[in-house]
């Protein structure tokens, strides 16, 4: 492999920068240009070690900057390969700079995540754990950076590893039925066994897939849709959420035309915010457009924040709204309490729509905090088991597992049908391929491909 650089860092001006080098030649690169304050020779330098000095310009011979360099020998290295990490000071120019310097001195400039690529072809870690570096490093909430490093410590690995030994141990008492035909014994009790066995496997790999609807509300958030016709305060309950004026708050009838979407983070809820245009019958044909994407999104929400106007009696579209809730997660908010009490929780339509009912006051913030307790509730996010590292948040990792799933249910079939049991390793073999594409043990390139596409330069 060539010897590859590039900045590790964000693209804007900080405190310290740092330029990454990997590959067989790092250290005779860098000697080029790192002229360091107490010279060594490489063979002298410890891993894990810094050294202090300057990066100098090869073809001037000027002074770049003032640096400290950092010291991986192979295997003991993020890669395996021989390492070294140029800390800079945070400045583009001096990084851009630096890493021009490293290129002209023999390196290659690398690709998106290829120095995790790195590690994970020559084995310091797997796919899984691969692809849960970039969910980390993209991670919105603490829960999601849990699940991540939960992943990357090999969590999701140890897992499909048991489940993968369990198949391989079904596999082998297939053979052991085949090779002794004449001990009907034999295979009676490997069939009972396999029976147990596929029982256990597929409970197993069900509790993995179940895991994804949390993992999807740690990564991407409640997908929460606020509806309500004009008026009923559906910007000042956004507002009041966000602890700013980001929605236009007046009297006037209809002012929210679009969606205004937000991501925020409450008592580790992550919420992903759509406040959308009133609904009734629209106007002009833009507030119609809204209207209509209201409409849509309540079907494609998570969960429906249905906020109704405490101060008067239900209109025909309050009633046309909660009729919408019947199928969906949901909950009523009435609002506008610091007006009075009006008491629509004792409305016959709002009873007969089964679904939590909150009092608040988008204007003083009363009755949000209880909103906030009933969505932990509703979605059981104090139960989400992330120490456990029994979350995934990857959807190619629960489609793969899916299928793995759906093997071991024909490996059940057949011996249901009580056919001939070497016929049981095919959907076996099936099911071990699947959850190998999760570790990378059997995967294609392009997949890897796609995968390392989505990694930033540097990692």
């Amino acid at each position: 492999m060539s010897t590859i650089a590039a900045i590790a860092t964000a693209a804007s001006n900080g405190g310290i920068g740092i330029i990454r080098i990997s590959g067989k030649e790092s250290f005779s690169i860098l000697d080029k240009i790192f002229k360091a304050f107490k010279p060594q020779k490489i063979e002298e330098i410890l891993g894990y070690t810094m050294k202090y000095g300057h990066i100098i310009n090869m073809e001037t011979n000027e002074i770049i900057d003032e640096v400290l360099v950092s010291y991986f020998k192979e295997p003991k290295s993020y890669t395996t390969e021989n390492m070294c990490e140029i800390n800079s000071h945070g400045g583009i120019i001096i990084e851009q700079e630096i890493l021009r310097q490293c290129l002209l001195a023999g390196a290659e400039l690398a690709e998106p995540g290829e120095f995790t690529k790195r590690a994970f072809l020559n084995g310091r870690i797997d796919l899984s754990q691969a692809e849960s570096v970039i969910d980390l490093i993209n991670s919105k909430t603490s829960g999601e950076a849990k699940a991540s490093m939960k992943q990357l410590e090999g969590e999701l690995s140890k897992k499909v590893q048991q489940i993968r030994k369990m198949q391989l141990d079904i596999m082998a008492d297939i053979e052991a039925s085949i090779d002794y035909p004449e001990y009907d014994e034999v295979e009676e009790v490997t069939n009972k066994k396999l029976k147990k066995v596929l029982i256990e496997i597929k409970e197993k790999l069900e509790k993995l897939e179940k895991s994804y609807s949390n993992g999807k509300i740690l990564k991407e958030g409640i997908n929460t849709v606020i509806v309500g016709k004009p008026n009923a305060g559906k910007s000042s309950l956004l507002n009041a959420i966000l602890d700013e004026d980001r929605a236009i708050v007046s009297s006037i009838e209809g002012t929210t035309r679009d969606t205004i979407e937000e991501f925020v983070t409450i008592h580790g809820i992550p919420l992903k915010l759509i406040d959308t245009a009133g609904i009734r019958n629209a106007k002009d044909e833009v507030e119609e457009i809204g209207v209509q994407k209201a409409l849509k999104l309540i079907k494609e929400a998570d969960l429906v924040i249905d906020i109704i106007d405490n101060t008067k009696t239900l209109e025909i579209e309050d009633r046309e709204i909660l009729d919408m809730l019947t199928e969906r997660v949901a909950i009523i908010l009435l609002n506008k309490i610091d007006m009075g009490d009006f008491q629509l929780e004792k409305c016959e339509e709002i009873k007969k729509a089964g679904k939590p009912v909150i009092k608040i006051s988008a204007k003083t913030k009363e009755g949000i905090e209880a909103l906030y307790q009933k969505i932990i509730e509703m979605f059981q996010l104090n139960k989400i088991e992330i120490e456990q590292g029994n979350v995934i948040t990857n959807i190619r990792h629960k489609n793969q597992i899916h299928k793995a799933i759906e093997a071991i249910e024909k490996a059940e079939e057949i011996l249901e049908q009580e056919m001939p049991i070497d016929l049981i390793s095919v959907p076996i073999k099936q099911s071990l391929e699947e959850l190998s594409a999760i570790t990378g043990e059997n995967v294609s390139e392009d997949i890897i491909a796609e995968i390392f596409s989505k990694f930033c330069l540097g990692k």
